[in-house]
């Protein structure tokens, strides 16, 4: 079978148009073309009148080696790969101890899954609620205010990307295509099949969590065991002078084993392989690791607000006469300005026809994320605009953190939140500003034909104080600028909720890059975006098959 790359054709181009591209693109008749399939199909919308659909197709012809010697020299011709999954190792009859996934986000549900399919028969421990419960209490914390911490936006079945835009796209390197085998399992347990060929899949949270509870089930009919609200306490290790580490690079640090774990309830589980996927909010966790003397440091992230606009604005700026369109949908953007004083401001996380959520974990604290349904319906787009940071920044300026370990960007976040729910009026409604006010240095004091979305609900401020100067004065340069790539940007209407801060995980756990183990701490496996190893969905979701496999091959050397 042959793969045919960057197959250009007209947004409402006719049915047999695909047929007729692979028809001139490999110079054959119609009776040497076996069949096709498409693999992946995106568009170029630079000349929003004048869109194009790019395909990526799978073919088969009755001279598939005639033709890949033929065209051996084009790029965009060559032999399809196989993208099946196999499983590295089958778990032996008797298993010496159970491995644990600790977290049942995107990441180590997949660790679970793939353990399970494996054999292993993996316990998994969600400190949350199972993701029907979990809905209700998040929903109940937005119309309510009342705050669940152990049950909300971060933690759950689920984790943090349920109540997201659903992408499933990313950029990591992928050579092993792990990527097929997450989709696959997705598509499986319900998600549309479409998310195998569109460029920019997404799912929606009402999708995923039915999803997320066929997946569950997978999980216990392989005989592995999923266990909710289940905290983990403590992380046990003993000393083991065989585990060899770089004692230059990491001084004051000791080479230990993982022997078990505590968890809140008192009960003790003994076990020498833990994949440790809590999420980037799990700073009690984070806290409890720096302790126990596992190797972490501190890494960049980025924090700023969720600017709205109404989803036609967008789709106009995006798609011209095009937009509405039912192949193109709603219009998303990604954009990114360099600023004077040396800062990089980016939108993230961006949701077509969705919702600003608040995200917080904390009491006292306020954070916002943005989620879509599966249809993007709702009247505004929303995206996280935010300022890149480094740990140099933590312990510096107005919001700086007096922890100058590595946990100080922790520190930093809290105080971010904290001042934005005091901003609000400290009953979790969100601190709002319209983006003409923003850019004027004046309060805002209602909103205008862009109404915030935000629930329970906002409060009209000027927010130059919710952020380090730096950010605000690199925010304020982004703006216009972004005004000349999406028309109506920066339009004065335009609303602004304070205040983003879980763009990412403020630690990395960092691992060993052949046995994917804390550097330090034989059997435990670093996984996922809390450990700074992935960045959303799919990128979590491949984490967590990689470090499934790592571990399945070190309890078969046991």
């Amino acid at each position: 079978m042959l793969r045919l790359t960057d197959i250009k054709l007209p947004l409402n181009h006719q049915a047999d148009a695909i047929e007729q591209a692979i028809l001139k693109k490999l110079a054959i008749t119609k009776d040497q073309l076996v069949d096709f399939s498409i693999f992946k199909r995106g568009y170029d919308a630079r000349k929003k009148n004048k869109i194009l659909l790019i395909y990526t197709l799978d073919i088969s012809t009755n001279i598939d080696e005639q033709l890949l010697e033929t065209l051996s020299k084009d790029p965009h011709v060559k032999l399809t790969p196989n993208m099946e999954y196999n499983f590295v190792a089958s778990a032996p009859q008797q298993i010496k101890q159970r491995p644990v996934v600790i977290g049942m986000g995107p990441c180590g549900l997949f660790v679970g899954l793939v353990l399970a399919q494996m054999g292993f028969k993996p316990i998994v421990l969600e400190r949350g609620k199972e993701v029907r419960e979990r809905t209700k209490d998040t929903f109940g914390f937005w119309r309510k205010k009342i705050l669940n911490t152990e049950s909300n936006v971060q933690f759950g079945e689920g984790g943090a990307g349920t109540f997201s835009d659903g992408k499933l796209y990313s950029q990591v390197k992928d050579p092993k295509h792990y990527s097929r085998k997450v989709l696959n399992e997705f598509v499986e347990a319900g998600a549309p099949a479409e998310i195998l060929f569109v460029s920019k899949p997404h799912i929606g949270t009402f999708k995923l969590v039915t999803m997320v509870e066929k997946m569950r089930a997978k999980i216990f009919e392989l005989g592995g065991e999923v266990r909710f609200e289940q905290r983990v306490e403590k992380i046990h290790f003993e000393n083991d002078d065989t585990v060899s580490f770089d004692e230059d690079a990491l001084a004051g640090f000791s080479a230990k084993q993982v022997t078990g774990l505590t968890l809140a309830s008192g009960e003790h589980l003994e076990t020498s392989h833990i994949a440790l996927a809590i999420g980037h909010s799990a700073r009690d966790t984070f806290k409890m690791l720096h302790e126990e003397g596992v190797y972490i440091k501190a890494k960049p992230f980025s924090v700023g607000f969720r600017i709205e606009h109404e989803q036609s604005v967008i789709d106009e700026a995006r798609f011209g006469q095009n937009a509405g369109n039912e192949i193109l949908g709603a219009a998303d953007y990604k954009l990114v300005h360099h600023c004077s004083n040396g800062r990089s401001v980016y939108s993230f996380c961006m949701c077509p026809g969705g919702t600003v959520v608040a995200a917080a974990s904390e009491e006292g604290h306020l954070v916002t994320n943005g989620m879509s349904q599966y249809s993007r319906h709702e009247r505004n787009a929303n995206s996280a605009i935010v300022v890149g940071i480094e740990p140099k920044d933590f312990t510096q300026g107005k919001f700086a953190a007096k922890d100058d370990s590595v946990l100080a960007g922790i520190e930093f976040q809290r105080r971010l939140e904290q001042q934005a729910f005091h901003m609000g009026g400290a009953t979790y409604d969100a601190p709002v500003q319209l983006v003409g006010d923003f850019l004027a240095g004046r309060k805002s004091g209602e909103h205008g034909s862009v109404t915030p979305s935000y629930k329970p609900g906002v409060t009209y401020c000027d927010l130059s104080d919710a952020l380090p100067d730096y950010a605000v004065t690199a925010i304020r340069e982004a703006l216009p600028a972004f005004e000349k790539k999406v028309k109506g940007f920066s339009m004065s209407e335009a609303t602004l909720t304070a205040v983003e801060t879980r763009t990412s995980s403020p630690i990395q756990i960092t691992r060993d890059r052949e046995t994917l183990q804390s550097l330090n701490a034989k059997g435990l496996y670093p996984a996922g975006e809390g450990a700074g190893y992935a960045g959303g969905i799919l990128s979590a979701g491949i984490d967590g098959i990689k470090i499934a496999e790592a571990m399945a091959l070190s309890m078969l050397k046991e």
